[in-house]
């Protein structure tokens, strides 16, 4: 439902719930809740910028739970005619890694329309500071022109709170386009490189750039370290409203006898809730350093052919809708895609996206 604020009075002081103080003069921050989110598999989570609902607490695994609170795939649509945009934000914490860049793991993108060829353009991020709230300028010196925006939220820690901060006696209000089209999703289940792991910033994550690239909203269900085949998530799964394509990516989280034991129940539980809801199975990327180190190609090698049975055995049931895409050529062949031998870099991202947008789009075009 579109929601509008007009900012007609200026505000010398804004305080949030932390007890912070930010002066500013110039700009009105409107509470980013107005504006449609996308991005969730259900609406009613524990809390508004959350992945899982309330009713899982103390049943799914404590570390999926806890992953669960990571915004990851979450995107507010918005429109302005401002000239500056201002981001102003709530992080449940302070999470930072060896192998990620803050902006990636706390940070906020923006991206706004192109309004002659409908693409999606990168603007600017918001970078973390040192405190869970952030306050900072995005973007000025725009012309006072109606744009669309998408704010993409952080992949690797929680958001509590979202303000957007616009110029006094500016417009801010729901979007007048539906891109990403909201409604049928992809939903998209995986392991931390699905979760965003290693993007600079969220708006790489693959999820976010199939989303564009498809002109459709996409669920991101990534775990890090726990795409475990957790049998509440396949239920969870199976509550989204009219989805287009489910992905399962787990094989890196998963050992072989791991997926002999749980994929084909897993499936199972998506599939008869979506009898006529394309299903694509992914395997393992062929990780750069896996030409070095023989053992773990060989435990690589053994987890795609354990997925590959589940594929070949229910297409083999008579099962239809059902794709494989397999991971040797994912990522080119240069080695130059991961940040540690493993997690994707922007360079991974965009090679992953280009790699199997081939299959999602003819299981899209054949529903």
């Amino acid at each position: 439902m579109k929601k509008t604020a007009i900012i007609l009075l200026a505000m010398a002081l804004s305080v949030l719930p932390s007890g912070h103080v930010c002066a500013q003069q110039q700009s009105v921050y409107v509470d980013a809740s107005a504006f449609p989110v996308y991005g969730k598999a259900i609406e009613n989570t524990s809390a508004l910028y959350e992945r899982l609902p309330a009713s899982l607490e103390g049943v799914i695994r404590k570390p999926v739970w806890d992953l669960a609170h990571h915004s990851a795939g979450i995107s507010i649509r918005f429109r302005s005619n401002s000239t500056s945009i201002r981001l102003r934000w709530i992080s449940f914490g302070l999470h930072t890694m060896n192998h990620m860049t803050d902006t990636g793991t706390r940070g906020l993108d923006l991206y706004s329309q192109d309004p002659v060829n409908g693409m999606w353009r990168f603007v600017k991020s918001a970078r973390p500071a040192k405190d869970t709230l952030n306050d900072q300028l995005v973007i000025d010196g725009m012309d006072p022109v109606m744009r669309e925006y998408i704010l993409y939220l952080s992949l690797y820690e929680g958001v509590k709170k979202v303000e957007i901060g616009v110029d006094e006696g500016s417009v801010i209000e729901g979007p007048a386009i539906n891109s990403p089209k909201k409604g049928s999703p992809i939903v998209m289940y995986g392991t931390s490189i699905l979760q965003g792991g290693c993007a600079n910033r969220p708006g790489m994550a693959f999820t976010n750039i199939i989303s564009r690239e498809l002109d459709r909203e996409v669920v991101n269900l990534g775990f890090s370290g726990n795409a475990r085949l957790d049998y509440e998530i396949a239920e969870l799964m199976a509550q989204v409203k009219d989805p287009s394509l489910f992905v399962l990516d787990n094989v890196p989280n998963c050992e072989h006898e791991l997926i002999d034991e749980r994929e084909e129940r897993f499936f199972r539980i998506i599939r008869d809730a979506h009898p006529d809801v394309p299903v694509v199975f992914i395997e393992n990327p062929n990780y750069p350093h896996l030409v070095f180190d023989k053992v773990r190609a060989a435990d690589v090698a053994a987890r795609n052919a354990s997925m590959k049975a589940v594929y070949e055995k229910l297409k083999k049931a008579g099962e239809k809708r059902i794709y494989y895409i397999k991971g040797d050529r994912m990522l080119g062949t240069d080695g130059e895609a991961t940040v540690d031998g493993v997690h994707f870099t922007d360079l991974g991202m965009v090679r992953y996206t280009e790699y199997v947008l081939p299959t999602l789009k003819k299981a899209l075009k054949r529903r």
